[in-house]
């Protein structure tokens, strides 16, 4: 059977253009294929087109909006996945108009289906009683936590994302001053990051305990399982939650936790905005800012500077109003 148009732009979409040309990471093209995948099996189960008959003027406004249905309500999707579905698509079918003019009219008409509206997301971070508490857990006497405690150590001081210290290898890290790690976030984009003393130390100890330091060594996992494979995504999400069960917090806590925590914390001591993004890999400054925006603290020193000059009269004491009183007591022996 001949290939479809729809089979070549997708096919081509995903193994050429999404990893050559936009050089985006393996996690974020397996996110939108999953979604491509959820497209084509709406398509046959829904609109009875099996994937090898699915030509690209098959798809129309109606189509992607009824697949958004589907996925809210028999898939049970949230509204923020719903909508990074339709970006997906958005970026299919912008990448079909430039391959194939001949489908602009419908590629814009889905591109300008609009995201839903949701309810902005409160970031959530720890105190520092609670790091403390989740750090000091780690049993130091045995060499998997040791491994656990510069594991946590690290991804607090980076600000880092999961994938980011999964994908750490020996030759990223730098012990001589200044200290700094090599991160290779999203796009593959590298960013140095500075650590502070006590994680340099932590790090020399265990790279020296786990033999790592010499030169055949250096494109090995930093972080790795018992088979010398460096560590998953699910594997770093265990650790964390077992040391949150043994500190008895109720709060709710995920490996992104310590990497908002730790811009939280930037961002209390006074520590510029644009070296948070910088530190945190963000494209714009913009993303940084929902840091201060949740944080009520800062707003209130805000508003207090704001308000610095402004005098309020003063009310007056209402206990010293004798004819105030009286009438009170008068009304509480009516009842």
């Amino acid at each position: 059977m001949k290939p479809t148009d729809f089979g070549y732009c997708l096919s081509n979409y995903l193994t050429v253009y999404l990893p050559g040309q936009k050089n985006l990471s393996t996690n974020t093209i397996k996110s939108y294929r999953d979604t491509y995948k959820l497209l084509l099996r709406f398509m046959k189960m829904k609109c009875n087109i099996s994937p090898e008959r699915l030509f690209i003027r098959n798809f129309d406004r109606d189509s992607i909006d009824n697949f958004l249905l589907w996925l809210e309500r028999e898939r049970g999707n949230s509204i923020s996945t719903r909508n990074q579905r339709l970006a997906a698509i958005h970026a299919l079918f912008r990448y079909i108009q430039g391959e194939m003019p001949e489908h602009l009219l419908l590629c814009q008409q889905i591109l300008a289906m609009p995201f839903k509206r949701t309810e902005r997301t409160v970031v959530s971070y720890l105190p520092v009683d609670t790091l403390k508490a989740i750090l000091a857990r780690p049993d130091t006497a045995t060499l998997n936590g040791r491994r656990d405690l510069v594991l946590l150590s690290v991804l607090y001081d980076t600000g880092a994302r999961v994938q980011e210290i999964i994908d750490l290898i020996v030759r990223d890290i730098r012990l001589d001053e200044p200290a700094i790690i090599r991160l290779i976030g999203k796009g593959k984009k590298i960013r140095h990051v500075p650590i502070m003393k006590q994680t340099v130390n932590l790090l020399e100890t265990y790279l020296q305990e786990q033999n790592l330091l010499r030169d055949n060594f250096i494109s090995h996992p930093v972080f790795f399982n018992r088979q010398h494979n460096k560590l998953t995504r699910a594997g770093v999400s265990y650790i964390l939650s077992k040391y949150i069960n043994q500190a008895e917090t109720t709060v709710k806590i995920t490996p992104h936790v310590l990497r908002h925590t730790k811009a939280m914390h930037l961002l209390q001591a006074d520590v510029n905005l644009v070296y948070i993004r910088d530190l945190l890999g963000h494209a714009h400054v913009n993303t940084t800012e929902i840091y201060a925006r949740t944080n009520p603290e800062m707003k209130r020193k805000a508003l207090e500077k704001a308000n610095a000059d402004t005098v309020l009269p003063n009310l007056p004491q209402w206990q010293n109003d004798k004819g105030l009183i009286s009438w009170l007591q008068g009304l509480c022996k009516l009842k």
